[in-house]
């Protein structure tokens, strides 16, 4: 099996985390779900204080924000590292309301994966 991808720590210390087992509990899978999911690239970690985690606003409720992973898909297939993903996705943009992903919470999202294809491509 092979090691649990994460990126460096490019997020602001406000950026509320969720580690791994969290994100099991939250979703109501079990762990090495949650280490598949990372694998496959559905979500992307961070490695904060030496403990691997999620950023909290990835998820609505007990699911994984509705088009996180192909907006995902998009900005890798566009030649992006995780560490720009993040990056794109917590700067804020006043054509946005708030971050990008913040927008991935209201009828925004369709508009915010439409800017990462035209960006990747």
């Amino acid at each position: 099996m092979s090691a649990i991808p994460y990126t460096d720590d490019i997020l602001d210390p406000s950026v509320s985390m969720l580690q791994l087992p969290d994100v099991a509990k939250l979703l109501g899978l079990v762990v090495t779900r949650v280490h598949q999911m990372l694998r496959d690239g559905e979500l992307i970690a961070v490695k904060r204080d030496g403990i691997v985690s999620v950023p909290e606003s990835f998820f609505s409720g007990d699911e994984v924000v509705r088009l996180l992973p192909g907006l995902l898909g998009v900005l890798r297939d566009g030649g992006y590292s995780d560490a720009e993903i993040l990056r794109w996705l917590f700067t804020e943009d006043e054509t946005l309301p708030g971050t990008p992903i913040d927008a991935m919470h209201t009828d925004s999202a369709r508009e915010v994966v439409r800017r990462a294809q035209a960006m990747a491509f």
